[in-house]
């Protein structure tokens, strides 16, 4: 989903609390991987991993200059052959630390292995982030969670793409006389979404 579709989406979801869920959200992420210069780790399950909101939380941090909100992806299944973006596995989680964040994408409650990695990460000074259906035991060993119940009006990779762009909109104003590409981006789409003028 580009920053086009994003911006309609916004307009669509005007007056619900999605906005502000994701906004908010986005802004746990961005103040905690920013205030402790980076050490994003991102998790999902053995069912479900997290590609799209790893690449579009690569494409934020370019964008947005903000480099701490590139993620490290963390696979259930990496193996040392991958190449190195895709070869992390389940022991960098033993390995995090104070100052790193981890957020675990879920679309059902994780299963007790990865909550003991989880749980684990957090003791060792890891600050946790969940974004899932808000069942099990993970929103409560989180420090920010968000909830993406089933049947919901919007879905968890829907829900994915509001964070990931927020996050990025989240950084710090460029100076003044240069606007960001994503400023232009955004001022595009809302005048292609404008009603046109009255005519008299």
């Amino acid at each position: 989903m580009d920053a086009v579709r994003v911006a309609l989406l916004r307009e669509v979801l005007a007056g619900t609390e999605w906005l502000g869920a994701t906004r908010r959200f986005a802004g746990a992420l961005r103040g905690s991987v920013v205030s402790h210069g980076g050490g994003l780790l991102l998790v999902g399950t053995p069912d479900y991993e997290p590609w799209h909101l790893a690449a579009h939380l690569v494409d934020e941090a370019a964008w947005s200059g903000t480099p701490e909100l590139a993620p490290t992806l963390v696979r259930h299944d990496a193996r040392p052959c991958d190449p190195a973006h895709l070869a992390v596995g389940l022991g960098r989680l033993e390995a995090a630390r104070r100052g790193e964040t981890l957020l675990v994408v879920s679309p059902e409650g994780p299963a007790a292995p990865l909550l003991e990695r989880v749980s684990d990460a957090r003791r060792a000074g890891a600050r946790v982030l969940a974004l899932g259906t808000g069942a099990g035991e993970l929103p409560a060993m989180a420090h920010e969670s968000l909830a993406v119940p089933a049947g919901s009006e919007l879905d968890l990779d829907t829900v994915q793409h509001l964070v990931s762009a927020a996050a990025g909109e989240n950084a710090l104003p460029t100076p003044r006389g240069r606007r960001r590409f994503r400023d232009r981006v955004s001022r595009l789409a809302e005048h292609l979404t404008a009603p046109p003028p009255a005519r008299w």
